[in-house]
């Protein structure tokens, strides 16, 4: 691609499965609570805990975007309606938050990595909450820019230029990697940024109708790579 100057990557589902992650990470959380908690533990199992994650997410729809308030604040309220002590809220979520942490990179991940990295200045862009550094992946990236830390995120296309803008690139200059594809490709698109789709076998194919196109189009990051080459 001519022209390229620098990179905005997603990281949950383009760097690593994160649905295995989350449901361990909540089995964990329960677990913690019994220890803890038993009283929460007892009157919430994990698909209630997960219930009463999703009513804040529905009572605070201007939040929904920060997933480490509504885990923290979800958390608290259990502990509150089952008569145990709020202040375990943080503890409990340190320990989710310390199994969040613990991925898997995809195969192709960590030497694409090495490879972009050598190339662009490559910024972390996500609706998630991953810390680069706890993950030790923060060498890779200039930066990181969060839906939390902005207010809103993907697939809003002032997110993508708040990235662009902190790479210091105009957005035509910017690949934005990703394996969503309304928040991923379509979102890149409205803010025009040049777009490469990570399509893996267990993502959901491309719908019709999208005015989107792809500059890349591929099952992994290597062929990314390979392509940039």
């Amino acid at each position: 691609m001519t022209g390229l100057r620098g990179i905005t990557l997603d990281l949950d589902e383009t760097l690593w499965p994160i649905q295995p992650v989350i449901e361990r990470a909540e089995r964990e959380l329960h677990a913690w609570l019994s220890v803890h908690a038993p009283a929460t533990a007892a009157a919430f199992d994990v698909p209630g805990l997960q219930g009463m994650r999703d009513e804040v997410a529905l009572e605070f729809p201007e939040r929904a975007h920060d997933f480490t308030w509504l885990r923290q604040l979800s958390i608290e309220r259990a502990l509150v309606a089952a008569g145990d002590d709020a202040a375990l809220a943080a503890p409990a979520f340190e320990c989710f938050f310390e199994w969040r942490h613990r991925i898997v990179l995809f195969d192709d991940a960590l030497p694409a990595l090495e490879q972009l990295a050598a190339r662009f200045p490559i910024l972390a862009l996500t609706n998630g909450n991953a810390d680069l550094a706890r993950l030790k992946l923060d060498r890779f990236f200039v930066g990181r820019l969060s839906a939390r830390e902005f207010g809103r995120g993907k697939p809003h296309a002032d997110f993508f230029h708040a990235g662009c803008a902190q790479l210091g690139l105009n957005p035509a200059r910017v690949l934005h990697v990703g394996d969503d594809w309304a928040l991923d490709i379509e979102g890149a698109h409205a803010a025009g940024q040049p777009s490469a789709w990570i399509c893996r076998p267990h993502h959901d194919p491309k719908p019709a109708g999208s005015a989107a196109r792809p500059w890349f189009e591929g099952a992994d990051l290597l062929g990314l790579v390979a392509r940039l080459t």
